[in-house]
C-alpha cells in the first residue's frame, strides 16, 4: 500500500492533495478497502456520507483519510471535518466525482467518504452490568442482517455485539452502509464458541437463546434480574447444540400463518425490543 494511505508510524502533519486519476496509488488502496482482505491488512474501512463521518469523528473514532468531491468543497460542514482530519495527522483528498464513484461502485455516489481505523472491543473487558443487554451473533453471514442488527441494537440500547465463529465483516462497505452510522456507537467483540462459552461462565450474565426447540415464550422471561446476553443461531442453520446447551432459556417467538420462521434481523429486534420493554419509555421526546 502507498505510504501515505497507510502508515503505522507516529502522527504526521496532515495534508490535502488534490487527485483526478483513478490510477492514483492512494485511490487504487482505498478501492482495495471493498476486500475483507485489504481491510485485514490495513486495519482500515470505508464509510460512505457526511454524515457518517460526521458522527465517526465526533465519537473518537481515528480518522486516517478524508475523500470529497469537488462539488463538495467549500461547504462548511465538509471543510470542518477536513481541518479535523488534518489536524489529528489525516489525508484529504480532493477528487473528481468520478473518482468518487469509483471508490463507493455507485452510480449517485456520497459526496464524501472516511476511511477510519476498525475498532474492536476485548470480549475479556465485557463485564455486563444491571440493565445491559448485549447481542451473542453465531456465524452472522449476511451483511445486511449484520448492519441492521447493530442499528438496532444502538436503537434499543443495547450495550454491544459479540460476534462467534466465522462471521461476516462488521466493517464490510455492505454491513456499514446497513448500520446508519450505528457501527461507530455500538462496541463489537469477536470470539471462538469456546471462548464464548469460558466468558459466559465468568460474566454473570443471563443467557437467553432463540431456538427452534424452545418451549419458553420469549415474553414470559425475567429480563430484569441479571444482565443479558440475547444469543441468536445462523441464518439457515440456527444455533449449534454446543451453544444451545449454554443458555438459560431456549426462547421461542410464537408465530401465526404460513411463514416457519422470521429473518434474522427481525428476530433479533424482537427479541431486543421484549428484553428492553421495561427501561425503554417516551419520555424527554424518545
Amino acid at each position: 500500500m502507498s505510504k501515505d494511505f497507510h502508515d503505522h508510524g507516529p502522527r504526521r502533519v496532515g495534508q490535502v492533495k488534490e487527485v483526478t486519476s483513478l490510477a492514483n496509488p492512494i485511490i487504487k488502496d482505498i478501492k482495495a478497502l471493498t476486500n475483507k482482505k485489504s481491510r485485514e491488512e490495513s486495519g482500515t474501512f470505508l464509510a460512505e456520507g457526511l454524515k457518517l463521518v460526521i458522527d465517526a469523528i465526533e465519537l473518537g473514532w481515528t480518522i486516517r483519510t478524508l475523500v470529497y468531491a469537488k462539488a463538495a468543497k467549500g461547504k462548511p460542514l465538509v471543510e470542518q471535518m477536513a481541518a479535523r482530519t488534518v489536524a489529528s495527522g489525516g489525508l484529504v483528498l480532493e477528487v473528481s466525482e468520478k473518482v468518487i464513484a469509483s471508490i463507493t461502485r455507485r452510480d449517485n455516489p456520497q459526496m464524501v467518504v472516511g476511511i477510519f481505523e476498525q475498532r474492536w472491543k476485548s470480549l475479556k473487558d465485557i463485564r455486563p452490568r444491571e440493565g445491559e443487554t448485549w447481542v451473542a451473533l453465531d456465524r452472522v453471514r449476511d451483511p445486511g442482517n449484520l448492519g441492521t442488527i447493530i442499528r438496532t441494537a444502538d436503537a434499543a440500547g443495547a450495550s454491544g455485539i459479540i460476534l462467534i465463529g466465522e462471521t461476516t465483516d462488521p466493517f464490510s462497505l455492505e454491513t456499514v452502509r446497513a448500520t446508519m452510522g450505528s457501527v461507530f456507537a455500538v462496541p463489537v467483540a469477536r470470539a471462538t464458541p469456546e471462548e464464548f462459552i469460558a466468558w459466559r461462565k465468568s460474566a454473570g450474565v443471563s443467557v437467553v437463546a432463540t431456538h427452534l426447540a424452545g418451549a419458553v415464550d420469549y415474553r414470559t422471561i425475567d429480563y430484569r434480574n441479571k444482565p443479558t446476553v440475547l444469543l441468536m443461531g445462523n441464518e439457515q442453520s440456527g444455533l449449534p447444540e454446543q451453544l444451545a446447551r449454554e443458555a438459560d432459556a431456549l426462547a421461542r417467538i410464537p408465530q401465526q400463518g404460513r411463514a416457519d420462521s422470521l429473518n434474522l434481523a427481525v428476530a433479533t429486534a424482537v427479541m431486543l425490543f421484549e428484553a428492553r420493554r421495561h427501561l425503554l419509555s417516551l419520555a424527554e421526546g424518545k
